[in-house]
């Protein structure tokens, strides 16, 4: 076969590229080695347009153990001898394409990325993202994807505990589908993606290899377009239940000590594994492909390079321990099979019946060695300019502000997500949350100690997209306000940064402008990056997806007692709101979505305030001065106090005394760094005390169920939660009845 630049084209490498790898081997590639070369520098896989930028963020620090990118996974000490391994991942593309399936595999890779390193996974969490819930594609992509995260977590055993979901138009072809697996390990007991020890065998072990994922990460490393769907092989296809019990042998073989090096075959499937495992341990290895278990019968080289079948795993093993390993995937009955060896040379060669089809240098391929990187072209979006002219005084206020609380309860972004939660096994397996109890962050018990690791997940793209910088600081921001609302110490972030084509320049801006925002924030919060995902190409012929850094973070609770949650306790507690009250209405909810303006600046934000904020909340949370907290986010004030009320169905008899402020800013605007607190007759005098000339301002006080607001009844806490819990049913439906947008 005749291997051309044309070829390179053909399998999304470009003409330099091309010229590149001839540079690197000192020959024209053959196929194969040409295939492994398209898997390996997919953007996916290479992070080739971003690694540059991504080396700015804080990587060490804090309680890392190992360094950011050093592992599948970020790994932290949270004490007794334990640290938490945590990570998430997108899996969009194939979620666009086969919801079920691309939904249900991210879920099933990124728990391997925290087994493989030897942690048990405790907890699973998401960041979803769809198009408009009215419409049928929408909600076809929503049943995908939500059936194949609830049905891989619960089957695999692990509790889904946290997520987030936001509807936007720009999401209607490209939804966002990023998951999070957070595990625990004792010391001592980590296992590196590494390969070592020339003479030590490589095994195979997992499920047998098929043609299903094959060109998965350069498929997901192009944008969406009409003919996507054509590339359907390219979507894997998961077995949760071999998953579980690939995770059981895997920890058990660790024990036998016979483990060298482990890691998943994930995106780009054997030749990645194969690739970077080599290339940390500086060394190389020689593979008998026809070797590796398969279930199709006559796969070719390239096809077994290549292939993304999902829950396999690659090992290097200490040579004389190899029955200690075959004897613990057979008592699981699972594939073991001996593939090769590892060598001294640091070249990857590939045998089929003993005929070598490929031999590369390792190093060559991985990201962070001879894979290309790039800094790209960018400039300022347009599009900010027109945010830059919005005037809020243009914006008339709301005669009654009754009905536009309705309406904005009913938002699909505000709205309940019972319709989704309620499909996720929350309480499944050996680790669980601590009751369900309503907290801003998701509260996972460490069992055997009185430590709880607080979980959570957040992004407002469209605060990104308003402003990238700021935007992205928000997310960090709300994350760990989310994290020290639930009683926890932020510890670490892991980010998966979803963006649209890197070759746009006003799209490269948004990514360059949101990692240095992240950075920004990270550093002021201690809270270093320990890994995660670029995804770019969220992109579709009608334009990019919002930019959407989400932002995992995983938190400590020394002690479970300090555990804090959000609902208001008692009728005749006092409501405060913590932090800086502000006339601001940009980028809200009620704006976007209720007034129609569609380009605002991001909301009021300031680092060191929301710094001052945490602070000021951790200390009332640890000396016991407060009931309840729950941040302010999307919908504001009135939207949180809600939120509050609903677990107990009890009210709230609030006022805005703030004559400089517009009434729909202060209770639906979404200046950020607020708190609503709720405080114990009795225990005013200390809480205002230790508040000293902390921004604190009393809103009101708890009721038995009435929904009072500057003075006027709104009603029962009853009907708001009947209206909040079935929303997006109704919408689904086409039964949103008169109480929602229609009553404006």
């Amino acid at each position: 076969m005749d291997i051309s630049a044309k070829t390179a084209r053909q399998l999304r490498l470009t003409d330099d590229e091309f010229e590149l790898i001839k540079q690197k081997l000192g020959r024209t590639p053959n196929f194969n080695e040409l295939c492994a070369f398209s898997g390996m520098w997919s953007e996916h896989c290479s992070y080739k347009n971003s690694i540059r930028w991504l080396k700015t963020l804080p990587r060490e620090g804090g309680r890392m153990l190992v360094k950011a990118g050093e592992e599948n996974a970020g790994l932290m000490d949270i004490g007794d001898g334990l640290g938490v391994v945590f990570k998430i991942e997108s899996h969009n593309h194939p979620s666009a394409i086969e919801p079920f399936q691309g939904a249900a595999t991210g879920v099933g890779g990124i728990h391997r990325d925290i087994f493989t390193m030897g942690a048990r996974p405790v907890a699973a969490l998401n960041s979803l993202r769809f198009g408009n819930l009215a419409e049928a594609k929408t909600q076809h992509l929503l049943n995908g994807v939500v059936h194949g995260i609830g049905h891989y977590g619960n089957c695999f055993g692990v509790p889904t505990v946290g997520g987030e979901i936001y509807f936007e138009p720009c999401y209607h072809t490209n939804p966002l589908v990023n998951a999070m697996s957070v595990g625990i390990v004792k010391a001592g007991e980590t296992i590196s993606a590494t390969a070592a020890g020339v003479g030590n065998p490589v095994f195979f072990v997992g499920s047998a290899t098929g043609k299903d994922g094959i060109g998965g990460a350069s498929f997901a490393s192009a944008d969406i377009t009409a003919g996507s769907a054509e590339e359907l092989p390219a979507v894997q296809v998961g077995d949760p239940f071999q998953e579980k019990k690939l995770l059981e042998a895997c920890l058990e073989v660790i024990q036998t000590g016979a483990v060298v090096g482990m890691q998943d075959m994930g995106a780009a499937g054997i030749i990645c594994s194969t690739a970077e495992m080599s290339a940390k341990g500086e060394v190389g290895m020689r593979i008998d492909l026809d070797k590796v278990p398969t279930r199709q019968a006559n796969m070719k080289t390239w096809e077994l390079l290549l292939s993304e079948s999902q829950e396999r795993m690659l090992m290097v093993v200490e040579k004389g321990k190899e029955a200690l390993v075959r004897a613990v995937f057979e008592k699981w009955d699972l594939p073991c099979s001996e593939i090769g060896e590892v060598t001294g040379d640091g070249l990857l060669r590939f045998y089929m019946h003993g005929q070598l089809d490929a031999e590369i240098p390792a190093y060559e391929l991985v990201l962070g060695g001879g894979a290309p990187q790039y800094t790209r072209e960018y400039r300022e979006p347009a599009y900010l300019e027109q945010i830059r002219r919005f005037d809020p005084a243009a914006v008339p206020q709301p005669a009654d502000l009754r009905p536009v609380a309705e309406a904005l309860i009913c938002i699909p972004n505000i709205a309940s997500k019972k319709l989704v939660f309620e499909q996720y096994d929350s309480m499944v397996g050996t680790a669980n949350t601590t009751t369900n109890a309503p907290s801003d962050a998701a509260v996972v018990l460490v069992k055997g100690t009185r430590k709880a690791l607080a979980v959570t997940t957040d992004c407002n793209s469209r605060y990104v997209f308003a402003d990238p910088f700021k935007g992205a600081m928000m997310a960090v921001s709300e994350a760990a306000r989310n994290i020290v609302c639930s009683g926890g110490l932020p510890l670490g972030v892991t980010n998966c940064l979803n963006f649209g084509n890197p070759y746009d320049p006003e799209v490269y801006y948004q990514f360059v402008h949101a990692v240095q925002g992240m950075g920004e924030a990270c550093k002021k919060f201690d809270t270093p990056v320990t890994g995660g995902n670029v995804s770019f190409y969220n992109q579709n012929p009608d334009g990019p997806v919002y930019p959407t850094p989400t932002i995992g973070m995983v938190g400590l609770l020394e002690d479970v007692a300090h555990r804090m949650t959000l609902d208001f306790k008692t009728a005749g507690d006092t409501i405060y709101l913590l932090g800086t009250v502000t006339n601001d209405i940009a980028c809200s909810e009620y704006l976007h979505k209720i007034v129609g303006a569609d380009y605002s600046p991001a909301p009021y934000f300031n680092l060191d305030e929301e710094y001052e904020l945490q602070q000021t909340l951790r200390q009332f949370i640890t000396n016991g001065l407060v009931a309840s907290a729950h941040d302010v986010s999307e919908g504001g004030l009135i939207v949180t106090l809600l939120e509050s009320g609903f677990p107990r169905h009890l009210g709230f008899d609030v006022t805005n005394n703030d004559p400089a402020v517009r009434a729909d800013a202060f209770w639906f605007g979404e200046s950020q760094s607020r708190v609503v607190v709720s405080v114990k007759a009795g225990q005013e005098a200390a809480f205002l005390a230790a508040a000293g000339t902390f921004p604190c301002r009393k809103l009101g006080t708890v009721t038995a169920g009435e929904v009072v607001v500057d003075g006027k009844n709104w009603g029962p806490i009853a009907g708001w939660k009947e209206h909040y819990d079935h929303a997006l049913e109704r919408l689904m439906s086409g039964t949103e009845g008169e109480h929602a947008l229609s009553a404006l």
